[in-house]
């Protein structure tokens, strides 16, 4: 395995590091104030080709390998958790699935205008009863002529009121006791579709996330992703690279804060000398990198196995578990160097502090990381 990046993946980063620092920075107060991201930023993102980052060039996409795109999603991170968690979901569990089980029609009709960032997708997979237990669906999928009907309630869905294209899962049938899933392209604009409204959040303020409600919701029967009864294992295989770009948001996040805290303690100066000349602080900032280090190579092993075909699902579950946790430690132990300033506002490791509690729940919690863990484990 390398540890150094490719010209290409160097060239990713840094150019997505001078978008992040140059046109998400200076604007990010103004957007958690007003909790709405321009869509000038996606169509700038777009252009970028940064909206399906690993989709193949044919189909509008920048064809970018894994590790880049833990990349891009690391580098919005340290400027916006808010926007890598939602170009993170765009293409991780919309485009990624069109493109690996959608038929040619459907490629055509939607990962060209997700690329060109004409709109963006999101994936309806969680319910008021279903979280973790993600097979227990009750949204209903009902064949009718050439349509499918469906009813019930998604909840927490990322780009929710912003996204135009949702991977909805559905119960379409039963066998014995267990219920067959099927996963739909649903557009908001399809008859019996409506968002319900924004759900108000700790942090990550500037990501929409709603219900989405389905009343005699009618999808063309064309809409259907995979064959029926496949659903539950195309979200997944979907789920085990979105996994890698929560592991990469985490560490953008968890990066930002040390950078944060480093500089402080630095400036800030207590019974006549920097903070930094401490030993406690130093061993703070000392323990926060290591632990970084350790997070980013196993994020970045998970990746490799992912750029060369091969399974992944227990190293991207590892990643995510462990990248999101150390993300949590990181941006307390920045918010307690800051002192009372970390509490405030005005500084920025506040906001890291709030936008990374939610990176040990979604995706799969700590918890489920740890089954699957243990399953490959004992497998």
């Amino acid at each position: 395995m390398e540890f150094n990046l490719n010209e290409e993946q160097d060239m990713i980063r840094q150019m997505v590091r001078e978008f992040a620092t140059q046109e998400i920075a200076p604007k990010i107060k103004k957007w958690e104030e007003e909790e709405e991201i321009p869509w000038e930023t996606y169509k700038q993102l777009a252009e970028l080709g940064l909206l399906a980052m690993e989709v193949p060039q044919k189909y509008g996409g920048a064809e970018l390998d894994s590790i880049s795109y833990c990349l891009a999603i690391k580098e919005l991170a340290k400027a916006s958790a808010s926007l890598a968690v939602s170009v993170s979901v765009t293409n991780s569990v919309c485009c990624y699935p069109i493109w690996k089980f959608g038929s040619k029609k459907q490629k055509e009709k939607y990962l060209v205008p997700l690329a060109r960032g004409d709109f963006i997708g999101g994936f309806a997979l969680t319910e008021p009863q279903a979280g973790s237990d993600a097979s227990n669906q009750k949204t209903r999928a009902t064949k009718e002529s050439n349509y499918y009907i469906l009813n019930g309630t998604k909840s927490w869905v990322t780009n929710g009121i912003l996204g135009k294209l949702f991977i909805i899962m559905a119960c379409s049938g039963q066998k014995g006791n267990k219920r067959e899933i099927s996963s739909f392209l649903v557009e908001d604009s399809f008859p019996g579709f409506h968002f319900g409204a924004p759900e108000k959040k700790m942090g990550l303020c500037c990501s929409k996330a709603s219900e989405i409600i389905l009343e005699e919701c009618q999808v063309p029967e064309e809409n259907l992703l995979g064959s029926e009864g496949e659903g539950l294992r195309i979200a997944l295989h979907s789920l085990d690279g979105a996994r890698l770009g929560i592991a990469a948001q985490s560490i953008g996040i968890a990066e930002a804060a040390l950078e944060q805290a480093i500089s402080y303690a630095q400036q800030r100066e207590a019974f006549g000398k920097p903070l930094a000349k401490f030993q406690a602080i130093q061993f703070h900032l000392a323990d926060m990198s290591t632990q970084i280090e350790a997070a980013r190579l196993l994020l970045f092993k998970a990746a490799h196995l992912r750029c060369q075909g091969k399974e992944h699902a227990k190293e991207s579950s590892m990643a995510k578990l462990y990248a999101s946790e150390i993300a949590n430690w990181v941006t307390a132990k920045a918010v307690q160097i800051f002192g009372a300033y970390g509490y405030s506002k005005e500084y920025k490791v506040e906001r890291y502090y709030r936008d990374a509690r939610v990176l040990t729940i979604y995706e799969g919690t700590s918890e489920i990381q740890r089954i699957v863990i243990a399953r490959k484990l004992l497998k």
